[in-house]
């Protein structure tokens, strides 16, 4: 079996506040491995947000250890990890006075001495980006005349941009209508297929969590309640516990189960 993409032992990471730190994560184990598709899944506050950021070494862990390709996260420099891990965040004020193409081809600065001697891959790489992330009707528009799904659309061309082997994305399906956010879920398996990217995503939407991800990790108050393939690990007693909400288990066409709100 190959060295996992990233290992997290023990993990626990939070943030300072006035009379010391508000503790998020607490004693996270997990291994994520080349090539699979992960959807983090959890209620608001459990987590999600602060374990990307801990695999992207933006955070540091107040205890355990993060390994990422196999070395000690503390011993990569910020470039060498922005070459390797892409990061798609829930927002991101975009730079005015640029079109989208000129804002995703930013994406490709880690891979470049400088800000001149643009090269054939890089061109190549922005446009497989737009593509990807469904964007390439956007290319020439002004990064001002975008709605908010058009400019989600271009955060997530920002991160293809990096051609990354990790990629870890916040919420990317947020203000996204069902045609586009099915088209985004679908671009990233077509990544994975064709580059052996790993992708982990979070996803509030549990059916298509579901009928994505062949892996999904439950965040519940800071630490891993479920981990593995939707159809076992994904049941009514474990979304109960982690959003506080009663489900119902339904069974597709095709024979998938799925879970839906039981509502009062």
């Amino acid at each position: 079996m190959s060295e996992p993409v990233v290992r997290l032992g023990a993990v626990s990471a939070g943030y300072r506040t006035g009379s010391g730190e508000r503790r998020v994560l607490a004693g996270v184990d997990l291994e994520l491995r080349r090539g699979e598709m992960i959807a983090l899944l959890g209620a608001n506050g459990s987590g999600k947000t602060t374990m990307l950021r801990v695999i992207a070494g933006t955070i540091r862990p107040s205890g355990g250890t993060v390994e990422l390709f196999g070395r000690p996260i503390g011993t990569w420099s910020r470039v060498e990890i922005a070459r390797s891990v892409a990061v798609s965040p829930q927002s991101l004020e975009l730079p005015a006075g640029f079109r989208v193409s000129e804002v995703v081809a930013m994406g490709r600065t880690p891979h470049r001495g400088g800000w001149f001697g643009w090269e054939p891959d890089d061109q190549r790489a922005v446009a497989d980006a737009l593509r990807d992330a469904d964007a390439e009707s956007l290319a020439d528009r002004p990064v001002t005349e975008l709605s908010a799904g058009e400019r989600q659309r271009v955060l997530i061309a920002l991160a293809l941009a990096q051609e990354p082997e990790l990629l870890l994305m916040d919420e990317p399906t947020t203000h996204l209508d069902v045609a586009h956010a099915a088209s985004l879920l679908s671009s990233l398996s077509r990544l994975q297929q064709v580059r052996g990217v790993t992708v982990v995503v979070v996803v509030h939407d549990l059916v298509l969590a579901a009928m994505w991800a062949p892996r999904v990790v439950v965040l519940d108050n800071g630490r891993v309640a479920a981990d593995g393939a939707p159809d076992d690990v994904l049941g009514p007693e474990v979304v109960r516990s982690a959003y506080g909400i009663a489900v119902e288990s339904l069974v597709t066409a095709r024979g998938r189960r799925i879970l839906v709100p039981r509502l009062p």
